[in-house]
């Protein structure tokens, strides 16, 4: 047979295809080989480190801090050994939501407000739809309004309508640029509303309130130093949460919480699409997520103060948090977009409210 090929092709081309084909075994080879290279080098991506960063408002680092350790030992334990590590950063919900807008690449977001999460979603960072991605409509967690008072009580607050009595001064945030201070602004809403009172009375008694507070710091902690360390009014409109961690810290605050009606104050958590699929974090960031809505998570929530969304662990820490007779929330003021157009835009209601100061 190779004499016939010699024979009919002639010599040298018969030399020319002969090198030819070795060329093409040679090519195959290497593509075989830089084929198999190439998975293998895929497969050993599952070993390295992933970088994820979880951006949040300043009082939920007590609980992050021991959680995430959790988290990181059970992905470990799931993906053949594989590491996360954390960035984490904590500051005020509306600085760290402004930070996210300009370039902080969280690829989780965990902030005090809804309202929050919706100008990172409204800036194109968060996909729509976020609040359905994760279990109790991606509530995390949440607290109520609390009545910090001085030693003793010695104005005798025990409810919200004390805070329009003329001897007693009042310190809250500022609603126009403090997202925390909004809630204290709904809260005094709803004690008006939810008994059936009409929104004229309501801002009726939010503008006597309000004539109560002498200053108006630019956040929730700006206000407490306002209170504590300036030592200016009589009554703090602070967070149940805030009062319990103090506590655990050694601080113990004179607080009242109003059980006839309240605010559910809540803490949304989500991912930060744009930025996980910029980094192939979404899998370990969405997993995280989940995985703070797992027992094991929500009771370090909940030994740091935040009421639980996990009911059993609602259950276990029942007697750290009183019963709120009427427990209402943003959804029943019309939701975050009413809420802000009718009382915090320019010239809502809050505004009006200052204005006849």
């Amino acid at each position: 047979m190779l004499s016939f090929f010699k024979r009919s092709l002639g010599w040298k081309r018969w030399v020319a295809l002969f090198i030819l084909g070795l060329g093409l075994s040679a090519a195959a080879t290497a593509c075989t080989d830089n084929s198999t290279t190439s998975s293998a080098t895929q497969a050993g991506n599952t070993s390295d480190p992933i970088e994820m960063t979880l951006v949040s408002y300043a009082v939920t680092q007590a609980a992050y801090e021991q959680i995430i350790p959790k988290f990181v030992e059970q992905w470990k334990q799931d993906h053949n050994g594989q590491e996360v590590i954390f960035d984490q950063s904590y500051g005020g919900s509306g600085s760290q939501t402004r930070a996210v807008i300009d370039g902080l690449e969280a690829d989780v977001v965990a902030l005090a407000l809804a309202l929050d999460t919706q100008k990172i979603e409204e800036a194109g960072l968060i996909e729509s739809g976020w609040e359905e991605e994760a279990p109790n409509g991606s509530i995390v967690h949440s607290s109520v309004a609390a009545l910090v008072t001085r030693d003793g009580n010695p104005k005798g607050i025990q409810g919200w309508e004390d805070l329009t009595k003329d001897d007693v001064s009042v310190i809250t945030a500022n609603p126009k640029t403090s997202g925390g201070a909004r809630w204290n602004f709904m809260v005094l809403w709803g004690a008006i509303t939810e008994k059936g009172g009409n929104e004229t009375a309501a801002q009726d008694y939010v503008n006597k309130v309000y004539s109560n507070v002498p200053i108006l710091p630019k956040d929730a902690r700006e206000a407490t130093d306002v209170f504590f360390k300036q030592g200016q009014g009589d009554v703090l409109i602070n967070y149940e949460n805030e009062v319990i961690l103090a506590r655990l810290n050694g601080q113990e605050l004179p607080y009242v919480i109003p059980t006839d009606v309240n605010i559910s104050i809540d803490n949304p958590i989500t991912v930060v699409d744009t930025n996980v699929d910029k980094h192939g974090t979404r899998e370990a960031a969405e997993a995280f997520v989940q995985f703070l809505f797992t027992p094991e998570a929500q009771e370090e929530f909940a030994k740091v103060g935040f009421r639980p969304s996990d009911e059993a662990v609602a259950q276990q820490y029942a007697d750290q948090f009183p019963v709120i007779d009427d427990l209402f929330t943003v959804q029943d003021l019309g939701g975050w977009d009413t809420v802000q157009q009718k009382f915090f835009d320019d010239g809502a209601i809050f505004d009006k409210i200052q204005a006849s100061k």
